[in-house]
């Protein structure tokens, strides 16, 4: 039997499928959408001992890949590209990884209590939309067979849970205990780390509002600024004039920026899945997480 499968095309995915491999103490294969943090980070998880085989970068469907493996951990279960992929060659067992807090909204579309689509998605194409239902038909025909897995460091609740369980479906949840166990070879020499977020350039926050808010959250002392991997350069160096803040590109996912934890750390968030990927990493230090709300343009907050 062929090793599995991890299609990832986030770091977060990247780091779910060292996770699971981790956990089954099984070498994995690693289809990687072709972006620079995407593979940053799946070096980096390598170079840190992580049991992965064969990794191959793609653009589009990795159908080569696909086919010759039975298992697939796949990182985003609302793709259409995923679901087209399973329609076609139905393998054989799922194991669905991290996509932030849309693994909560997927878990809700398995079971029927939503559509079969992603949070506040635009319009699908016709393709995607006619294929959804033989996927779904797939992937509750596995589960019924006991051979889907959601693998997950975000709470699911009890309740869904248990419809999951409805299905034949069975969760299985990790801390990052690999990661935890693994240290850095960049150290950052700060108390207090300010994560940055996508959300100015999705047009959901003000620039102006946002460079405010990391200011308070500075105070004027020492704090280095971890970007997200969509922030615009104008708002970095906008950034990077505020007194006390040193912005620090690492093109990592901060989750394995900050799991050496050589020092207890103050780390201030808006609300989002970093906050709780980050209380997983950081459990059991004494580093704590802060979220800190910024009002947001409420018509497009819906």
């Amino acid at each position: 039997m062929s090793s599995p499968l991890a299609w990832v095309e986030s770091p977060l995915q990247v780091l779910g499928a060292a996770e699971w491999a981790h956990a089954h103490h099984t070498r994995v294969d690693v289809a990687g959408r072709l972006a620079a943090q995407v593979e940053q980070t799946t070096n980096e998880v390598a170079d840190r001992g992580a049991l992965f085989g064969e990794q191959v970068g793609f653009h589009g469907v990795p159908w080569r890949m696909l086919a010759a493996h039975e298992h697939w951990l796949v990182g985003d279960g609302f793709s259409g590209q995923f679901r087209l992929a399973a329609a076609v060659l139905r393998p054989r067992r799922i194991t669905f990884l991290d996509d932030g807090l849309n693994a909560v909204a997927f878990a809700d579309s398995l079971t029927g209590v939503r559509p079969y689509a992603r949070p506040r998605a635009t319009r699908e194409g016709a393709l995607a939309r006619r294929v959804t239902p033989l996927a779904l038909d797939l992937v509750q025909l596995r589960a019924a067979g006991g051979s889907v897995d959601l693998f997950t460091a975000f709470p699911l609740g009890d309740e869904r849970e248990g419809r999951l369980r409805g299905l034949g479906a069975t969760v299985s949840r990790h801390g990052f205990e690999w990661i935890r166990g693994t240290r850095s070879a960049r150290r950052l020499d700060a108390d207090r780390v300010i994560l940055g977020t996508a959300r100015v350039a999705d047009g959901l926050i003000d620039r102006s509002e946002y460079v405010t808010w990391v200011r308070r959250q500075a105070r004027g002392n020492p704090a280095a600024y971890l970007p997200h991997r969509r922030e615009c350069e104008r708002t970095l160096d906008e950034i990077a004039r505020l007194a006390g803040v040193t912005v620090v590109r690492t093109g990592l996912p901060v989750e394995l920026v900050l799991a050496a934890g050589d020092r207890p750390r103050e780390v201030v968030t808006l609300p989002s899945s970093a906050a709780i990927t980050l209380r997983r990493v950081l459990a059991g230090s004494e580093s704590i997480v802060r979220e800190s709300e910024i009002v947001e343009r409420p018509e497009l907050a819906l």
